[in-house]
């Protein structure tokens, strides 16, 4: 199966509490079909007490999304697009929509 989102894409939160910003993908596991984005969804963890962390804490970190509530940055408006696939020269690539621009190769086809 093609790849819609890559990692290192700016992705447009399309729901939830963040809905309307972007940021960068940090991992994908798509297998759960999930998505982390720098800087969205975060969350408190807290910490049990270590020899190395002696008091514990708290910490912020992003917790994963589904892939479904995010959708490519077109490059040329800055808004979110869909993707369709184009093969030239035996080379898939992934072009937005709304644009046309590309937003690089998937893989050879």
């Amino acid at each position: 199966m093609a790849s819609r989102i890559k990692k290192d894409d700016v992705v447009y939160i399309r729901s939830g509490d963040d809905k309307g910003k972007t940021g960068k993908v940090l991992r994908i596991n798509r297998d759960a079909g999930k998505v982390v984005v720098e800087g969205i969804n975060m969350v408190w963890k807290h910490l049990k007490p270590t020899q190395t962390n002696p008091k514990g804490g708290r910490i912020q970190k992003e917790a994963a999304l589904n892939i479904a509530k995010v959708q490519p940055v077109d490059p040329k408006t800055g808004k979110g697009t869909r993707v369709k696939f184009v093969i030239t020269n035996g080379e898939k690539h992934r072009i937005a929509i709304k644009s046309g621009s590309d937003l690089g190769l998937v893989n050879k086809a």
